[in-house]
């Protein structure tokens, strides 16, 4: 299996230079807010991130190509960085802490790309969690000062406690009625959204999470960090990975059950 350790490290170092650009802006009074063609916000902060993260790897690694979410892709061959600068911008622009920069590795081979390095790091919140393909799952502060995650062992639906983001996409896709069904039949629910479930339920903290969409920015950092705590990571139509525009995920466990209620519209 390839070693994904050097790439690790230069994730994390992507991670620290977006964690004190975005920092230095977070609750700042004058942060300039823009409204994209979606009807989602933008921040000067997301841009700046993002164009730091695109200048290191365009040095440290100029055959690769990225992807991210405010400048789109750039480059082609057989790897390929994903980057979300800020998932929850939402919060950030109202001074939530619940957000964070999502770095991704991914590899070309059978059924597209798939995640190989991920880092998810949430400065505000004092927090990150890092994965590499066959290396396992870890939070911590550094490299070398670090805990392995691994996912729950709960394997009733009825003591599982489940998270989502909020009710709009559920209804907007009819999966309302399956959605309302899943949250009366487990133990209990809460609305975290964004990044922060998947990486509770690689630390085990809760069982199962979903989102009705998604883009590939959104998920393809966590899935890996889900993956390699031992959990699962799908679309809601059971397909593996990153690609299918939303996402389940569990502690493996409990994902047939998941999907279930959510998988119909």
């Amino acid at each position: 299996m390839p070693d994904y350790h050097d790439d690790l490290r230069l994730a994390h170092v992507l991670a620290d230079a977006a964690d004190a650009a975005t920092m230095d802006r977070f609750k700042a009074l004058d942060l300039k807010v823009e409204t994209k063609p979606d009807m989602t916000p933008v921040s000067e902060a997301d841009k700046s991130a993002e164009e730091l993260i695109r200048n290191h790897l365009q040095r440290a690694r100029p055959r690769d190509a990225v992807l991210g979410e405010e400048y789109g892709v750039e480059g082609t061959g057989p790897r390929r960085w994903v980057i979300d600068p800020i998932d929850g911008t939402k919060n950030y622009v109202r001074g939530v802490p619940v957000w964070a920069t999502l770095i991704s590795l991914m590899e070309a081979g059978e059924g597209g790309y798939q995640p190989v390095v991920g880092v998810v790091s949430a400065p505000a919140l004092g927090r990150r969690w890092w994965a590499a393909k066959g290396a396992g799952a870890f939070t911590g502060r550094s490299l070398t000062s670090a805990s392995r995650l691994h996912v729950s062992k709960v394997n009733r639906l009825a003591d599982s406690s489940f998270a989502y983001s909020s009710l709009t996409g559920w209804e907007e896709q009819g999966r309302l009625g399956g959605f309302l069904d899943l949250t009366r039949s487990v133990w209990r629910t809460r609305g975290y959204g964004d990044f922060w479930p998947y990486m509770m339920v690689a630390e085990g903290s809760i069982d199962l999470c979903a989102e009705p969409e998604l883009s590939l920015w959104d998920m393809a950092a966590p899935a890996i960090v889900v993956t390699e705590a031992g959990g699962t990571f799908t679309g809601l139509d059971g397909r593996p990975g990153p690609h299918s525009g939303n996402a389940a995920a569990s502690n493996g466990l409990l994902h047939d059950d998941l999907l279930s209620y959510l998988s119909e519209r």
